[in-house]
């Protein structure tokens, strides 16, 4: 492996390309068209790499576009609560964030719709970012959606080429999807392979441009032009000196630095380890996260496809990508073990890594005004003849005082909350809702405990 230089730099991985928030049908064994609900994760190639790599303790930053709305301001949270810069991460004022809708039918089937006709992320442009901004990262990594379209390309050019003067890594995960490149039906975003020799002709003016370049034995057909996975890396070796990182599923993956041998076996082989599926879409990220990392971090190819391929069997373990997405710890705990967990999903130790070591918040010292009382106040009321319509009023004038309270002073929102029920105080918590206060609400019932 070639040594990723300027460690002192600010960033180490620039992310350019797709971000989207993708909704998963919870009703897994279902179609699409009977899901009744879903989950909302962010999403979207890039946007999951730079949720990945961050988690593993790389510095990243996304370079993409979001609406100005709803969607857009979740993407933009979602990542900066793992600490990716969203400098670049820009709010297109003309166009909606791109969305998915994704379900898991079988263990083979996972319907797919792309929500993306003119959307945020394919209108960035070379004008997005400056060169100092490329210059500042170690690392420039590509998803291929991102050489589709004309403007798109032309921004990923001119990325590219402000890498390579200034010693800039330039990674490819090749990502290839038929339905974003016009091939196939708006509805089909669950074909992964279609013969193509425009895209293949788009692909090789470029390949000759990167370092690394990554796929599946699919996505390589692609590039090479041939759906002999042999041929096709033979074809790809011959437009590129890029180290050539080939995804074989549960065999794990190949290396090819070089000159390509003549058996698809005679790279370096690392493979993975048997786990069960729940979810294969977004391991394909969650393999590039990790791989990554032993990258940016010197490690060597063996020990970054280690991390690679562990990456990827937790992430189609579990429901959805970046949420799946296994922190540094988590993942340095599930390598020293991986052998005798084949659910993952199941796994005690591993659930509980996962849950505390991905927490949004991290809550310091506090200070809560607790005004969660029921009965005492109506107690009081009806004691007095007072209406209980004045019990709501009485908690959003206690809200008024915490907040009032807080600012005069200097507390930070995030060091102050309430406790707050939701029998009278339900206009409270919807008030202060998404202000960063801490929130809580009351579990037990009124007098459902005596003391003695």
């Amino acid at each position: 492996m070639a040594t990723v230089n300027h460690q002192d730099r600010p960033l180490d991985l620039i992310c350019l390309g797709r971000v989207a928030v993708d909704f998963y049908g919870q009703q897994i064994g279902s179609r699409l068209e009977e899901m009744t609900t879903f989950s909302k994760y962010l999403g979207g190639s890039s946007g999951n790499v730079a949720y990945g790599t961050a988690v593993q303790g790389l510095r990243s930053s996304m370079l993409a576009r979001v609406g100005d709305e709803h969607m857009g301001r979740f993407l933009r949270e979602e990542l900066q609560s793992v600490g990716v810069d969203t400098s670049h991460l820009i709010t297109d004022k003309e166009r909606l964030t791109a969305l998915v809708i994704l379900g898991i039918k079988d263990k083979e089937t996972f319907p797919l719709i792309f929500y993306r006709d003119n959307c945020a992320d394919m209108a960035i442009t070379k004008d997005d970012f400056s060169e100092a901004y490329i210059a500042s990262s170690r690392c420039l990594a590509i998803t291929g959606t991102h050489l589709s379209n004309p403007k798109t390309r032309e921004a990923v050019l001119t990325a590219l080429e402000y890498a390579g003067r200034n010693e800039v890594k330039r990674a490819l995960d090749i990502d290839y999807r038929p339905v974003l490149w016009g091939l196939t039906s708006l509805g089909d975003g669950e074909t992964r392979y279609i013969d193509s020799a425009e895209v293949t002709k788009s692909l090789q003016e470029v390949l000759h441009h990167f370092d690394l370049i990554v796929g599946t034995e699919e996505e390589f057909h692609i590039a090479g032009g041939s759906t002999d996975t042999l041929t096709a890396l033979k074809n790809v070796r011959k437009v590129s000196n890029a180290v050539l990182v080939c995804k074989r599923g549960a065999l794990g993956c190949s290396v090819f630095e070089g000159e390509l041998p003549n058996d698809l076996d005679g790279g370096l082989n690392v493979y993975g380890v048997r786990v069960e599926v729940l979810n294969v879409l977004g391991a394909g990220d969650a393999f590039m996260s990790g791989l990554l990392r032993g990258y940016l971090n010197n490690e060597g190819w063996e020990q970054a496809c280690h991390y690679a391929n562990a990456c990827g069997a937790l992430v189609v373990s579990r429901h959805g990508c970046s949420p799946a997405m296994p922190t540094k710890r988590e993942l340095d705990d599930y390598l020293t073990r991986a052998e005798s967990v084949p659910r993952p999903d199941l796994d005690e130790r591993l659930n509980h890594l996962h849950r505390v070591t991905t927490r949004k918040k991290q809550w310091e010292n506090l200070c809560i005004f607790a005004f969660d009382h029921r009965k005492q106040l109506v107690d009081m009321a009806n004691k007095v003849g007072a209406d209980l319509a004045r019990i709501p009023k009485l908690k959003q004038l206690l809200l008024k005082a915490m907040e009032q309270t807080a600012t005069q002073s200097g507390l930070p929102q995030n060091q102050a909350g309430i406790l707050a029920d939701t029998t009278f105080g339900q206009d409270v918590l919807n008030e202060i809702t998404g202000k960063d206060y801490w929130i809580a609400r009351p579990i037990e019932e009124p007098s459902s405990a005596r003391w003695n």
